[in-house]
């Protein structure tokens, strides 16, 4: 485990001779009984991971919805199960031939569920697969297709959104849909600019470049003294974007916007840019669902595999910043691999093999997409703590560890804990979701001491803010020790 030192001492749940007077657990009732907690539903559990020793338990064994937490029970069980060298596979077929610098049919991109393929691991770029993509093609001398450009999505199953994901988050990045053919996880980045003054419309920079979606700017630019007010809309089961922010001068505001049918996306952009690297198509973008008749992969011909990065990777991504696409095109994965079927389904029926293991009753834990965003999950602060000391264990408990946000330091918990003891010390998964804020994972203390940890509130009505700075004070109290 890894082993970094603290900053300066600081302590926070309580001051001075109070804090010295009273026992850790006290301490800790005294944070989480605060009058503006009175309405909300407070889990925690805290165990030293050395003696096995239980520091501290209030409603360990409640269900509580654990928002993104649930990525560590997806990360966990990929990894158990697949390895950290594993990696997404996508395949580039023909069901036609090549002659003279043409190839006489389709091309054909087969989808594995890789999450990669788009800016994130490749320099800001959207578009480098394709581009890298359309070099392979011009380099065994084609500069003609003559059929189509057809995505098959068929490897995993045609839901696109998890089981009950709110509908009014389907225009946001974080509720991007989910397809075996995904691409720049399924978003198009859209960045404001103010006009050149009061009452004229925001300047819009789109990436990537594409004709898949067409925006209506309806944003205005406000006075600088003036409050952001952002509004993003999308009709349905369609890619027009209604934008109608208010964005004020000197001010300038990005959104991740998710697109409709991923599949189609993804060809209709490697088309583009196929046209765009001097190969032209005379056929059409085409969403394998369309087709009457699937490939038949048995008479086509293989161009290429393009490999993901290893999972390794994957997950960093996945629990470093909380990227929502990628747990659930993992936990299909893992159903395929497991069971040849990529559904949610069959990915939480493989994964509960991994939590039984971990020694947690399966009866209790209601799993029902891979990233949390769904408010049907339901997790005990007790099974979170049984899976993380699995994984502290774990062979590739390493690898787990260092997929974690650090306090103050990086991922979603870079700007929290940045200046008292926790800095550095702590290595944890955030969860949010409305009225709900969750916390678990490690701790060091300053005395080298390893604790895991399970901070679940529900039902909160305060700003989040005062959770978090609930959860903070008990972490950086952990670090001073008992």
């Amino acid at each position: 485990m890894l082993r970094i030192a603290s900053r300066t001492l600081l302590v926070v749940a309580l001051t001075g001779s109070q804090a010295a007077a009273q026992p850790l657990r006290q301490q800790i009732d005294r944070l989480l009984d605060q009058p503006a907690f009175a309405n909300a539903f407070w889990g925690v559990y805290i165990q030293s991971l050395q003696s096995g020793r239980v520091w501290y338990a209030r409603n360990a064994q409640k269900s509580f919805m654990p928002a993104s937490n649930l990525k560590l029970y997806t990360t966990a069980a990929a990894l158990d199960q697949l390895g950290p060298e594993w990696r997404f596979q996508t395949a580039i077929y023909t069901d036609g031939f090549l002659e003279a610098g043409a190839l006489h049919g389709n091309l054909i991109v087969r989808g594995g569920g890789d999450p990669s393929i788009g800016a994130r691991f490749h320099n800001g770029n959207p578009t480098a697969v394709f581009e890298a993509w359309a070099d392979s093609l011009l380099r065994r001398g084609i500069r003609l297709i003559t059929g189509d450009l057809i995505g098959d999505d068929d490897a995993f199953s045609d839901t696109l959104l998890g089981y009950g994901w709110s509908w009014d988050d389907e225009v946001y990045g974080y509720s991007a849909q989910i397809s075996a053919l995904s691409f720049n996880d399924n978003v198009i980045e859209v960045r404001l600019l103010p006009g050149d003054t009061p009452g004229a419309p925001a300047r819009l920079i789109v990436r990537p470049e594409t004709q898949y979606v067409r925006l209506l700017n309806q944003t205005l630019t406000l006075p600088a003294d003036s409050a952001l007010q952002e509004s993003y809309e999308r009709d349905r089961a369609s890619n027009t974007f209604y934008l109608r922010t208010r964005l004020p001068m000197g001010r300038e505001e990005t959104e991740l916007l998710a697109i409709h049918n991923p599949t189609l996306y993804f060809v209709t952009v490697l088309y583009e840019t196929l046209q765009r690297r001097g190969i032209q198509v005379l056929g059409r973008p085409r969403d394998g669902d369309e087709l009457s008749i699937k490939p038949d992969y048995e008479r086509c011909r293989l161009l290429w595999t393009h490999y993901s990065p290893p999972l390794r990777e994957i997950v960093r991504v996945i629990n470093k910043v909380s990227q929502n696409l990628y747990a659930e095109l993992l936990l299909r994965a893992l159903g395929r691999e497991r069971f040849g079927t990529g559904t949610a389904s069959t990915g939480v029926q493989a994964a509960m093999e991994t939590f039984q293991r971990a020694g947690i009753d399966t009866s209790r834990l209601v799993m029902v997409d891979g990233s949390g965003l769904s408010r049907m999950n339901l997790v005990t602060p007790e099974m979170t703590a049984r899976l993380l000391a699995f994984m502290y264990r774990h062979p590739h408990g390493e690898v787990f560890l260092q997929s974690l946000p650090v306090a103050g330091l990086d991922g979603t918990l870079a700007n929290r804990m940045r200046d008292g003891p926790a800095r550095g010390r702590v290595w944890a998964k955030t969860g949010f979701v409305a009225h709900v804020r969750t916390l678990s994972g490690y701790v060091q203390t300053r005395r080298g001491e390893w604790l895991l940890f399970s901070l679940m509130s529900n039902h909160y009505t305060v700003p989040t803010r005062m959770v978090n700075e609930a959860q903070d004070r008990l972490l950086e109290r952990l670090v001073e020790g008992r």
